[in-house]
């Protein structure tokens, strides 16, 4: 085998990966926004999903900034040289990194430093199974931490909130898998697909879930028992009405598939993977001789879609506030406005709130925004850092400090997705501070609002996404989603979405 031609073949997968979401995933979008209502918090999110999915492609830049564990199934014809294929992954894994076609994502868990080029103990994590074809088949999945924390397993027997007993049975199943996209709510991004792994054991189970989330989304399932359970999640998970991001609507989920693997009798377990809308998974064929790719797999990696005016933008009241913001600027809005932020904030995630909550802060945040982003950064030909991908986190793990960091700083705003909790809401009400909900995965619309890098501290001690970038904005656009006023939206969704979801306690499947 070419060496360099099956190396650049996997750069090539890597880069269509992380920039480029295949066709089913974007039918599978655009058929969301038909039926979301025009003018809906919703319908919106999935406006600016569309933008972003365009400008990821155009620009060949991540759609989002979490580029996830970079996962790969491979299937080979004997005698193939495995360790030239591990080599030659690993190698352009190293580079797209490098090139801030991937986030930096490899952290040790004992030290907490990260290898700064995704390599690590176990990662990339690569699965190889031999078969009887003449072509190598490589399959890649980038799933980011958001929706990686948002995986469940049950073990059957169990009781579940909104549900009551789940039972080792087809009924049982059925409300563990509702019960999944329920706890989800908008903190993986939703709406979202999910791969669910029936038996097995522990870790057989989630290997089988993670499977299922490398079907074609349009596919019929070969078990008609599981066909039928997949159509009956479909159908009745939306009618939870979580919505785009948590906000609310008729589109949760977009997609499931359901397989099986035995289990031993003692043990009974119901594996859900969830995946966010930013559903990056893409695969190839190779020539086994040559290494060159002879087939992409999920539609044709050139396929772009065209970019449009969002619907109902121009249209909305948009409040524009300038960083440090006052007081009275902020306890004037109210949960549902849209806020354009101009001027310096700054990034902000796990290690540095664990690290403000004992130490001063390298900058003042007085009236200051505090963006819960890791970056995808990369320095330009004169040495400048610039802005490749920068989404939102998931929040809710700030959850500890946020409302204390608030205080003690003089914290205004707060950016991130997915909401946070009672201590935060708290804080916000007692401070005169809001949380602002960006669009999770929307990594490039955010990025053309952040126009320059002023500074960066504790980079080498955090590494990339976890460091604290200090950032110009422009027109930064979010929403309130929890006020000074001790309101918040994503309370409201979730309590709303627990009374559905009970809708669904009584036996379906005797």
């Amino acid at each position: 085998m070419d060496y360099a031609k099956l190396k650049q073949s996997m750069y090539d997968l890597i880069v269509q990966t992380s920039t480029n979401l295949p066709d089913d995933v974007r039918v599978a979008i655009e058929k969301a926004k038909l039926e979301e209502e025009l003018g809906t918090r919703s319908s919106l999110v999935l406006e600016t999903v569309h933008h972003n999915i365009y400008d990821a492609h155009e620009d060949e830049l991540p759609v989002c900034q979490d580029t996830g564990m970079p996962t790969f199934l491979i299937h080979t014809p004997v005698g193939v040289n495995q360790l030239e294929i591990k080599k030659a992954i690993r190698e352009s894994i190293a580079e797209a990194t490098a090139n801030g076609k991937l986030r930096p994502n490899t952290v040790d868990p004992i030290t907490g430093k990260n290898t700064g080029n995704n390599l690590g103990a176990g990662v990339p994590v690569m699965h190889f199974e031999q078969w009887e074809k003449d072509q190598i088949e490589v399959k890649l999945i980038l799933k980011g931490g958001g929706c990686e924390n948002k995986n469940i397993q049950y073990s059957l027997p169990t009781t579940l909130e909104g549900l009551g007993q789940a039972g080792r049975d087809l009924d049982g199943i059925r409300k563990c898998i509702l019960h999944a996209v329920y706890q989800a709510q908008g903190q993986g991004c939703s709406a979202g697909f999910i791969g669910v792994g029936i038996g097995g054991d522990r870790s057989s189970g989630y290997d089988c879930a993670k499977h299922q989330l490398m079907r074609n989304v349009d596919d019929v399932n070969e078990n008609p028992v599981l066909g039928e359970l997949e159509d009956y999640i479909m159908e009745n998970a939306n009618k939870l009405e979580i919505g785009m991001m948590g906000f609310g609507g008729q589109r949760t989920l977009l997609g499931c598939k359901i397989g099986v693997v035995d289990r031993l009798p003692a043990s009974f377990f119901v594996s859900v993977a969830y995946n966010c809308w930013a559903y990056r998974r893409r695969g190839v064929l190779l020539d086994a001789n040559t290494g060159e790719i002879v087939e992409w797999q999920y539609g044709k990696k050139e396929r772009t879609g065209q970019k449009r005016e969002a619907a109902g933008e121009k249209d909305a009241k948009i409040v524009k506030l300038t960083t440090p913001i006052s007081e009275e600027a902020i306890r004037a809005l109210k949960v549902g406005d849209v806020v354009e932020i101009s001027g310096e904030m700054h990034t902000g995630r796990d290690a540095l709130h664990k690290y403000l909550m004992d130490h001063d802060s390298p900058v003042d945040l007085t009236g200051g925004v505090i963006y819960h982003c890791g970056p995808v950064m990369v320095k330009d030909d004169n040495g400048n850092w610039k802005v490749n991908a920068a989404g939102p986190t998931t929040s809710m793990r700030e959850e500890p400090y946020q409302a204390t960091i608030i205080g003690k700083f003089g914290v205004r705003a707060v950016i991130g997705k997915g909401g946070m909790g009672p201590k935060t809401l708290a804080g916000l009400q007692e401070h005169g501070a809001v949380y602002l909900n960006a669009i999770g995965g929307a990594a490039q619309v955010y990025s053309k609002a952040l126009t320059k890098v002023h500074g960066v501290d504790f980079l080498d001690e955090f590494g990339v996404p976890e460091a604290m970038w200090h950032l110009e904005a422009d027109s930064f656009q979010a929403i309130v989603t929890m006020d000074a006023h001790g309101n918040s939206l994503h309370k409201d969704i979730e309590e709303n979405s627990l009374k559905k979801l009970s809708d669904f306690a009584e036996k379906v499947y005797k």
